[in-house]
Order: C-alpha cells, then structure tokens, then sequence
C-alpha cells in the first residue's frame, strides 16, 4: 500500500493545499518496502488529487487540509489523516507501527 505524507524541511507540511513535495511510502506487513520523494508540482486542486491517484495513494497523511482539496482527494477513495505534526520520519515509523492515532490524541493542543 503507498502512503504519502507531505514534506517541508523534513517535516510533515503545515498545510497540503501549498505543499510541493511528497514522501511516497510503500508499506506492506508493517514495514516500509521502498520509500522516494515526489515532486507535487500541480496547479490545480483537480491535479493535485489526480496526481496522487495516478502514484497510486491510498492513505495521504498532511497538516491541514481544504475542505475543496479534502473532497477531491477522498473522491479518489484516497483516506486523509489530516493535522498531523512532527517529523517525517518520526510519522512514517508511527503509521506503520500503528501508533499514529494514539500520538494525535496525546499532542497537546489537538
């Protein structure tokens, strides 16, 4: 399964809708299989949810999303785990442990 989680600095982008760089994780068995860095380059929010169905997506995880941006992607059958913070490597190793929701809920603020 190919998870994406939006890059800025080494961290999860504060807010899809401006992000321009993507981890692409393939995931299988708890582990990440292969793992790459994606340039989201798009104009559109029509492109940008395209794109990430064309890379095969299905779990995109981001700091802040539009609500626009957000129906389009789901409309993908893309899941979004949106608000998330912290390092990117740090929440690639929680999703795939599977302790990514039990950090959300204990980040202050949230």
């Amino acid at each position: 399964m190919k998870v994406a989680l939006t890059v800025w600095k080494n961290r999860i982008s504060p807010l899809f809708d401006a992000t321009r760089m993507l981890l692409i994780a393939d995931i299988g068995k708890r582990r990440i299989r292969e793992q790459r860095l994606e340039a989201l380059d798009c104009d559109t929010a029509f492109a940008r949810a395209a794109r990430l169905d064309e890379l095969g997506v299905k779990v995109l995880i981001c700091g802040g999303i539009s609500d626009f941006f957000a129906r389009l992607i789901e409309a993908h059958s893309i899941q979004i785990i949106p608000f998330v913070a912290g390092s990117v490597d740090e929440v690639l190793e929680a999703y795939v442990s599977g302790d990514l929701f039990i950090k959300r809920l204990r980040m202050p603020g949230c």
